[in-house]
């Protein structure tokens, strides 16, 4: 049985609960034997490594960019794709995951705009939303009962 991958997206983290619950997701995806790979901007990926310095979660992360081209270029595919979304670009980047991607995609919606943000999907995807700014409850707790159903469906 081949290991299952899968991608996390983390675009600007200009909303604080993105980090925390970013990790807590690598944690999830571990223990069900899922390996997590991080693609990120720049800022996302060194915060990610700040909160793990002895990456205790951390495994391969990777830039945002190169990741798409990877997966656009059929040098790498996905099993599943969770995507950070707080503004119309996480939105893009979901949508385009959607596209080129054969992973199951879910976008993982949250801060002060997550309604309308949700309105917005218009491509096959899991939504996943809370109104999460700072605490990272709300949207964890939404998470868990994904991550409950996905485990169900192994």
């Amino acid at each position: 049985m081949n290991e299952k991958i899968a991608l996390i997206l983390l675009g600007c983290p200009q909303v604080p609960v993105q980090t925390s619950v970013a990790l807590y997701l690598v944690h999830r995806l571990k223990k069900q034997g899922i390996r997590p790979v991080i693609a990120g901007t720049m800022a996302a990926r060194r915060l990610m490594e700040v909160a793990d310095p002895d990456r205790h979660y951390l495994g391969e992360m990777t830039d945002l960019d190169a990741a798409i081209d990877e997966i656009t270029g059929k040098v790498r595919d996905f099993d599943l794709c969770f995507v950070f979304i707080h503004n119309d670009s996480g939105i893009a980047y979901a949508g385009t995951m959607a596209y080129i991607s054969g992973a199951q995609v879910y976008a993982l919606i949250f801060g002060e705009h997550a309604e309308d943000l949700a309105g917005e999907i218009e491509f096959p995807c899991e939504v996943i939303k809370a109104k999460a700014t700072h605490n990272p409850m709300p949207l964890s707790r939404r998470l868990d009962e994904v991550m409950q159903w996905a485990a169900s469906t192994r």
